[in-house]
């Protein structure tokens, strides 16, 4: 027994290589950062701090990884694997699909079966991959075989990886702080063959519906607000944000319009998401999970876009008869926000003050500055003048 993980970031080594290495399955990383494959090689191991519970924390010993360019043995990785799991972020999962083909290939000529696994805090990151890999194929037998025995399934990320001190990172360069929380729910509806044996803490969901989209404009939504309100009004971090009385306020109106338009949507009741919105509360407030203002609003272009936490959380909205007024503060917020070692940071003002707002809008949030969501962004970004929050 076992299995791939692509991605050797802060989730594929501190929750997926975590589970694994507790349930005594050998795996393998495949990395496109060479740099990081080489530090794996060459230290061989890496340690997890589990925040809050340091009685957990663990040092996975007889790691390995595999560079992007070493094809062949990826191939073989892929060939032999009982599971391929995803840690690479949802923008990077086109550039995995090549290697994924390679594998599958090798499983259709074996005649095994195989399940691949999405961590990824992205919308249908299993379609993606499924769309890409049966793209490459032409022969209508080899597309049925991958229909009936090659799984492609979402898993929903709900442990935080957070990055470490220097003086942590100094010790171990691999190191990882990640949140106390043990749960890996995933779709089982989609897979075709047995998950891993003995791999702990898996949570197969039959009715998966629309969990991961219910987590995303959930927990995304409510950390871009706590990130980017909580960037304008001068916090470090993210517990601290949480606390104050006017982003609690914020976030109050947040969860009441997303879980308002997500119950319309999945026809579910309003008490049953608004419980999911109090997990995502306590985690946000959790001061044993020390997180950074600065990493979480990192790249404010990509989390400004159409579909992603806020805008994309305010276009459900207004699809089901929701007015987004307190993810608009949000979003307000966002696009005025700062700071000069993010490159992203620095397009977006430049955009901002070079162009204005209405460019803001239409080159990368993708909303009409005449339309409803960009005339209420922009009262917003007037309330916001209003309040001191910015000049």
């Amino acid at each position: 027994m076992s299995c791939v993980i692509f991605g050797a970031g802060k989730i594929a080594r501190g929750f997926i290589g975590d589970l694994l290495y507790e349930s005594n399955i050998p795996f393998v990383f495949i990395e496109k950062v060479d740099s990081l494959v080489d530090l794996f090689n060459e230290r061989k191991q890496y340690s997890i701090n589990i925040l809050g519970a340091p009685e957990k924390n663990i040092v996975v010993k007889n790691a390995r990884a595999l560079k992007f360019s070493q094809v062949e043995e990826i191939k073989s990785e892929i060939a032999k694997a009982d599971a391929v799991f995803t840690a690479v972020g949802g923008k990077n999962l086109n550039e995995i699909v090549p290697f994924l083909v390679m594998g599958i290939k090798e499983k259709i000529k074996n005649r095994e079966k195989l399940n691949v696994i999405t961590c990824e805090n992205w919308k249908k990151p299993a379609d993606i991959l499924k769309e890409g890999v049966l793209a490459s194929f032409e022969s209508d037998e080899d597309k049925k075989y991958i229909e009936d025995n090659i799984g492609f399934t979402e898993a929903v990320i709900m442990r935080s990886g957070i990055e470490s001190t220097p003086e942590l990172l100094a010790k171990d360069p691999l190191i990882v702080n990640v949140q106390n929380f043990w749960h890996l729910p995933f779709d089982a509806s989609r897979i075709k063959t047995e998950m891993p044996k003995g791999m702990i803490c898996l949570e197969p969901i039959q009715d998966f519906g629309g969990f991961l989209e219910r987590k995303f404009y959930t927990y995304n939504a409510a950390n871009g607000t706590t990130s980017f309100v909580g960037a304008t009004l001068g916090y470090k971090y993210i517990a601290d944000a949480a606390h104050d009385e006017r982003i609690i306020n914020l976030l109050d109106g947040v969860y009441h319009e997303t879980a308002t338009a997500l119950c319309k949507k999945y026809n579910m009741p309003f008490e049953e998401q608004w419980a999911f919105t109090r997990t995502s509360l306590h985690k946000l407030q959790d001061y044993d999970i020390v997180d950074y203002i600065e990493r979480n609003a990192r790249d404010p272009m990509r989390k400004l876009g159409k579909d992603d936490r806020l805008v994309g959380s305010a276009r459900l909205c207004l699809e089901y008869g929701v007015i987004p007024e307190h993810l608009c503060v949000a979003i307000a917020c966002a696009i005025h926000y700062e700071n000069s070692e993010d490159e992203f940071a620095v397009q977006l003002k430049n955009i901002r003050e070079n162009e204005g707002i209405d460019a803001v809008l239409e080159k990368v949030c993708s909303v009409d500055p005449k339309g409803q969501l960009g005339l209420l962004i922009k009262d917003k970004i007037a309330y916001i003048k209003k309040q001191g929050w910015i000049k």
